[in-house]
């Protein structure tokens, strides 16, 4: 519950597998979906960056899956190898490409069902249109 209503209070939560998986879930959806959601985990000697959701290969080759997780892990990759300008960069052109709401796909359209929900490919164009802009 407090972590629903004060999520600003934790910045580390360390779970069992089971457990994190569906907090992590939660946590997700309270930003706006796994769409949105990037991961990393950080060794000492290496760091693989992923999108919280997997593959989605349910959505494989019918053009729906959400690419901002991914893309947002590239932006914390870039962080992590000291381009912090051009993370810092591509994750404002998300959130930019977001707050216009017109080219997200499904997951973050109002209904499931929108016919209006734009494709990975126009979500990854929009989003490269917003990077060339600023």
């Amino acid at each position: 519950m407090q972590l629903v209503q004060r999520p600003e209070d934790y910045d580390v939560l360390v779970l069992p597998n089971l457990y994190g998986d569906i907090v992590s879930d939660l946590c997700a959806g309270s930003i706006g979906g796994l769409g949105v959601a990037p991961g990393v985990n950080l060794g000492d000697a290496c760091a693989v960056f992923e999108a919280t959701h997997g593959t989605a290969s349910r959505y494989r080759g019918l053009h729906r899956a959400n690419p901002m997780a991914l893309m947002l892990c590239g932006a914390m990759l870039l962080r992590h190898i000291g381009e912090t300008d051009a993370g810092d960069r591509l994750e404002a052109a998300v959130a930019a490409v977001i707050a216009e709401g017109k080219t997200v796909t499904y997951d973050l359209r109002p209904t499931r069902d929108d016919p209006n929900a734009a494709t990975t490919t126009q979500v990854r164009d929009a989003v490269i249109q917003e990077l060339v802009s600023r």
